[in-house]
């Protein structure tokens, strides 16, 4: 059977280091192979005894080179592969992600008009890799020097935490974020927004039996989904909430102390909607954990 991959993008920058932290750390606990990527459309054929000073090829060879010794400095073992190629980096990307188990890419803090440490490439490839892609900060998950990079210490209120929206099925957004729990040896909290109907309110503010009924059903509708994903995962710690607004905020309120967030993006949108839906994106800008976006249908 050929070994999982998790593909890490690389452009130099200290963003893409913190991802390929972030990959090789997953990789290793799973026991995956990780494949370190770089897109360089200027890539020139190989040609026997260049001189280095002659080498155009040299500037993207190190780039692969530096995240290498990073990620060898706390994996030795790791199975590793290097992979430079010449190509635009978002149809790289993409291809990648047709054979990995995830992508996982470099973000910088957001502001309103900022982007990714790829730039523009980098939403578009979340908006269109069929792999779960992961978004890491600059600071991201690295670890202190000297900590176990395959168990890293977490603290008691230590979890992951996934975004559901009950509107449709969401099978593999919760395959991910159960797997991840497993992975990382933490808690679950699953997480819904359900915002309240105009009839919930009145003069004086909100009337508590409409929103207490509100809350009811969707409690119940939220433990239906998740019940046989306990069944299956009995060993995960698995915590509801729900809260009465809607899923943006309150993924973003819940997931500020988490170790990983993942939300779902659905594949087929409607014409000329967003790639990326308004609970993704509003995470993406506010999040500042490792945000995991995962495609389903």
């Amino acid at each position: 059977m050929e070994p999982e991959i998790i593909t890490v993008g690389l452009d130099g920058s200290p963003e893409s280091l913190a991802a390929a932290q972030w990959a090789a750390d997953e990789a290793d606990r799973r026991h995956f192979v990780l494949r370190l990527l770089h897109a360089w459309i200027l890539l020139a054929a190989e040609v026997a005894d260049t001189p280095p000073d002659r080498d155009q090829n040299a500037g993207a060879r190190q780039i692969v080179r530096q995240a290498l010794e990073v990620v060898r400095e706390r994996h030795p073992h790791l199975q590793i592969i290097e992979d430079l190629v010449g190509s635009e980096a978002e149809p790289a990307l993409l291809r990648a992600a047709d054979e990995s188990r995830m992508v996982v890419l470099g973000s910088r803090a957001l502001g309103t008009w900022e982007s990714y440490a790829l730039g523009d490439v980098s939403l578009d490839v979340v908006g269109r890799a069929d792999a779960p892609v992961v978004l890491v900060r600059g600071s991201g998950r690295a670890q202190p020097e000297g900590s176990d990079p395959v168990s890293p210490t977490h603290g008691p209120a230590s979890r992951i935490v996934v975004g559901v929206s009950l509107n449709g099925p969401c099978e593999p957004l919760l395959a991910f974020a159960f797997d991840a729990a497993v992975s990382q040896g933490l808690p679950l909290q699953v997480v819904h927004g359900r915002p309240l109907p105009v009839h919930a309110y009145a003069p004086w503010g909100v009337d508590p039996d409409a929103a207490a009924e509100v809350v009811k059903e969707a409690d119940g509708e939220l433990r239906d989904v998740i019940s046989p994903w306990r069944d299956r995962f009995p060993d995960v710690p698995t915590e509801l909430t729900l809260l009465p607004e809607n899923g943006t905020r309150a993924i973003v309120q819940t997931a500020q102390k988490a170790v990983l967030l993942a939300v779902g993006r659905r594949r087929h949108r409607p014409f000329l909607a967003p790639r990326v839906g308004s609970v993704a994106h509003a995470a993406i800008h506010h999040v500042t954990c490792p945000l995991a976006v995962v495609p389903h249908d």
